[in-house]
């Protein structure tokens, strides 16, 4: 079987895992995108420490989780998301304006929605957790 989408793997394999109770998960492959995304979701406070692991191939994560994700995932395609639309995506994809954070790909690097707000840049929207 062929992974069409790293990202999309990971964030399945984390959720997974937290539904089932599990405290640490390994994911591989590894790839930039996927160490950014978890940076965000360590910053919020939804995983607790991550480490890289050097195989000699594709590397591996292992996560620790501490029970607070009830939900993430990708946003397959990639959509363009300009600085009055993000709005709308939060309304569509998060359950409250108080916690939930989606991600953006923008000429600054990979940040959360509120980040771009601040920074009044849109970009390319990734994916989203709470």
């Amino acid at each position: 079987m062929v992974r069409m989408s790293v990202l999309a793997d990971a964030l399945k394999t984390i959720y997974n895992a937290e539904k089932r109770g599990k405290r640490q998960v390994v994911l591989r492959p590894s790839s930039k995108v996927i160490v950014k995304f978890l940076q965000a979701m360590q910053q919020h406070g939804y995983i607790g420490e991550f480490e890289i692991i050097d195989d000699h191939r594709s590397n591996k994560i292992v996560v620790e989780l501490i029970g607070r994700v009830n939900k993430c995932g990708v946003i397959s395609p990639r959509f363009d998301v300009k600085l009055d639309e993000i709005e709308k995506w939060v309304v569509n994809l998060l359950p409250s304006r108080q916690f939930g954070q989606i991600l953006l790909s923008t000429t600054y690097g990979i940040m959360t929605h509120e980040e771009a707000r601040r920074k009044k840049t849109g970009g390319k929207i990734i994916g989203f957790f709470y």
